[in-house]
């Protein structure tokens, strides 16, 4: 099915981010980054399913804070046979899925010269699992619905460390380079059925990820920035919820850097 136009429902007045009346799925969502997407995701007027994998009174709070049209799910991502249960339980709640946030993510320590080849491999593995394969099996999943209607969005969280390289956390800034291309995958394969597909690379961001690294080192994380300060999640958040709307169709296969000038290319 090609779909040269698409009308820009919901696009709210003079461009404003509405959401109303659209679902939106996000992995990770019970804190950082993940629950400010929710967050705002919420206040454009969007029914919010999301997954967290161990925080569950945080998630239960966030539910209880936003209301019922937020709906939390445990799940571990990295669980490929789990994965087809919780599109399900989206569809069930909310009647199908609009956009799909792929957010959830794990980093480690994982030196060159750490020794342990064993070990070596099993931090790639589990951080591949989570960053990358669950994020195209989720979007496998969600594309079903997505192309019987005609319309869908896949947003996938990305990294600064996927252009420039990471040395002690090579695992994480290759999953993270996999999953701009897996984007521009979706985005080249799956535009004629009405599906778009974008990433966003955040910087340096406050979340608690990055907390030993500011207490370690972060005169020097700022002294890169041009702005001269790490990026806040709500920025993140208000990025993730615009390309969520019909507004960045347009934008599809694009991925916005959001971080502070600190890596430009």
């Amino acid at each position: 099915m090609q779909h040269n136009s698409i009308t820009n429902t919901n696009a709210g007045e003079a461009g404003t981010i509405d959401l109303r009346g659209r679902v939106t799925f996000v992995t990770g969502g019970s804190r950082g980054i993940g629950a400010a997407i929710v967050r705002a995701l919420h206040r454009a007027g969007a029914n919010v399913f999301f997954t967290y994998r161990e925080r569950a009174d945080e998630a239960a709070a966030l539910r209880d804070r936003l209301g019922p049209a937020v709906e939390p799910y445990q799940l571990d991502v990295a669980d490929a046979a789990a994965l087809p249960a919780a599109i399900d339980a989206c569809v069930a709640r909310f009647g199908r899925i609009d956009a799909l946030v792929n957010n959830a993510a794990i980093f480690a320590d994982n030196r060159f010269d750490a020794g342990d080849y064993a070990a070596w491999r099993v931090g790639w593995r589990r951080t591949f699992d989570v960053n990358l394969f669950a994020a195209a099996d989720l979007a496998f999943l969600a594309m079903s619905g997505m192309r019987e209607r005609g319309e869908g969005t896949i947003v996938n969280v990305s990294s600064r460390a996927a252009h420039r390289g990471e040395m002690t956390y090579a695992d994480y800034g290759a999953s993270k380079a996999a999953l701009v291309n897996l984007t521009k995958s979706i985005a080249r394969g799956c535009a004629a059925d009405g599906i778009v597909a974008m990433a966003v690379a955040p910087g340096f961001v406050a979340t608690d990820m990055v907390t030993e690294s500011m207490e370690h080192d972060g005169r020097a994380i700022t002294g890169e920035i041009p702005l001269g300060r790490i990026g806040d999640v709500e920025e993140v958040a208000h990025a993730v919820a615009f390309l969520c709307t019909p507004l960045a169709r347009y934008l599809n296969g694009s991925t916005l850097d959001l971080n502070g000038g600190s890596y430009v290319r």
